[in-house]
Parts: structure tokens; sequence; C-alpha cells
């Protein structure tokens, strides 16, 4: 379902996402890359993964694509342990590696440097985009035996290297100037990087995705709570808007275990504006609000199939061209 915006809107904008499908069985598709024109609700797959050498050791794994950035006329897109770069018609240009990037999640790119989420080593590893190389990392870790967060920067071309971990399921970074935003699903708190500390910056539920400051306080999928939840740095919500569900006879692989995959699992979010926001849930699912006065303006479903989440979203930066 797609609903063109009313005149006094700002246009809705083309937006480009990544799906996972969870539970998929090998050789199948894994999920993709989207170009959703959110006006019009059509959609064209640009990329589709379909790798033989996914990891399937765990849940998350080497499934699908991830997050999204832009760089010039660049893609980048995440997998679980590779960064791809694409042009504008998907091509692959490049990609690179890190041996503590693994389980990546959301990225995210301010000036030259790219930031991306190593989960499965509880890190945040930063690339120098003009000089091609990893330059700093930063290890967010739960101590075990107190349940102290732990913080310590490390130079990931050097010998101390964090150990394989995954406590804290760091799963978004936010950049602002000079300071850092982390927030993963073990995490209650959004945490702030700045000259060598670590410190709260707000109050978060647990099991948010997407977690970044905005208009003053947070702005987070708290996908536990099936809703995007904007609140005050102290943890008061200003907004809840719930996810969407669907009629359980629509949907497609609606009798797998809700640990597996399920519907209304929020995950993915663009900030157009101050008022109006873009929001992923599965089944594959984008829909587009404005904040105030409160509506939802438009809905664009990818699949029915309970399977396949959105993970990545980020609005498309070239133009409102839309080819078929």
């Amino acid at each position: 379902m797609a609903m063109t915006s009313p005149n006094q809107e700002p246009t809705a904008p083309i937006v480009l996402c990544t799906t996972v499908v969870r539970s998929a069985h090998h050789g199948s598709s894994h999920g993709g890359a989207y170009l959703v024109d959110l006006v019009t609700g059509r959609h064209r797959q640009v990329l589709d993964w379909n790798d033989g050498s996914i990891d399937w050791s765990g849940r998350g794994g080497g499934r699908g694509l991830r997050g999204i950035a832009f760089h010039g006329e660049e893609i980048y897109i995440a997998a679980s342990d590779e960064i791809f770069v694409y042009d504008r018609e998907f091509r692959v240009l490049r990609s690179f590696r890190h041996p503590c990037l693994d389980l990546c999640h959301e990225i995210f790119i301010a000036g030259d440097r790219l930031y991306l989420t190593a989960t499965g080593f509880d890190s945040i590893l930063v690339h120098d985009l003009a000089a091609g190389r990893f330059i700093e990392g930063h290890c967010l870790r739960r101590d075990a035996a107190s349940g102290r967060l732990l913080y310590r920067r490390f130079d990931p071309a050097g010998p101390e290297l964090p150990e394989a971990g995954d406590s804290t399921h760091i799963n978004n970074v936010f950049v602002a100037g000079d300071r850092l935003y982390v927030g993963g699903v073990n995490l209650d708190r959004l945490i702030e990087l700045h000259e060598g500390r670590a410190t709260a910056f707000a109050r978060l539920p647990t099991w948010t995705h997407n977690a970044r400051p905005f208009a003053g306080g947070i702005i987070a999928n708290s996908t536990q709570n099936d809703c995007i939840l904007i609140a005050t740095r102290d943890g008061r919500p200003r907004l809840t808007l719930p996810v969407p569900r669907y009629p359980v006879e629509q949907l497609q692989n609606a009798d797998l275990p809700v640990d597996f995959a399920r519907q209304a699992f929020g995950r993915g979010l663009a900030i157009i504006d101050e008022n109006h926001i873009v929001a992923g849930s599965s089944p594959a699912t984008l829909t587009l609000w404005r904040l105030a006065p409160t509506a939802l303006l438009a809905r664009v479903n990818l699949s029915l199939d309970i399977r396949n989440a959105v993970h990545g979203l980020a609005i498309w930066p070239f133009g409102r061209t839309f080819n078929e």
C-alpha cells in the first residue's frame, strides 16, 4: 500500500533499504537491497544476496545486507563481515574487511570517515575513506563478573585487538561533530564517546535499534515494544508510533517460532527532516510518518513473508529518478 502525501507535505523521498530473510534455506535468497518510491509505492530490487559462502553458524550470521551509507557518488553497504562499495548502478567497485568486523549492523559516514558497528567484537571501527585504512577502534564491553560497562580505544592496525564477544550487541553508531553515539540491544543507555571517555547520553529501553540523538532527546526503534520511540534524555516518552501489523491470514510463514521470525519487528530508520521520518519493520514494510501533528503519510510493503525484515534504511541522495 502506498498513499501520496497531502499538498502541504514535502515530497516523499525515494529510499534505499536492505532486507534480511531469517530462517531461509541454503540456496534461497537471503534478502537484498531495494529502491522504494514512497509516493507511488513502486519498488525495485537492485541487489540480491544469495551467496554460497554464507555462515550458517549463527542466527544473524552472514545472512543478508545490512547498514547503508553514501559518500560522493558511492554507495556503501555492509554485510556481516565485509563492506561492499557500489556505484549508482549498483555495480561493485571494491570491498574490504577487518579481523574485528563481524556481525556488522549499521554504518555511518561523517566527512571522510566510515564508522562501522562490529557487533561480534563489542566494537566500533573507524575507516579513513581517503587513506583506505582503519584508523580507530572503540570497544564497549560488559564485564561478565560485575556487569559494568567497560570502554577502551584500540588501534585496529595494532596487536591488541579485542577478543570476539557480543555482550552489548552494538547495532547503531551516529556521529555529530567529534562525538560518537552508540546504541545496542543490551544497552539501556545511549552511550556518548568523546575525548577518550564513555558516558551515558540518554536512557533507553533495552532491545532498541537505530538509537540516536534527536530533537534534544533520542529517537529509536523500540523493537521489544513494537514502536518508534521519541523520548527525553531521562527516558520520558514524548511520542510513540506503532509498528504496523497485518492480519495473520495475510502473512506467509506465520507459523514460525517468534524467536526465529515475527511480524512487527521494528528496525531501520531514516530521518527526512525534524518532522518526518521513515521506519522499517517486518514483514518488509516501510512507513512514512509526520511527527506533528502525527500522521501516517505512506506505507509500502515489499513482502508479506514474516522472515523478510528491513535492516538498513537511508534516503536516496541521487534525485527522484526511479527506473523500473
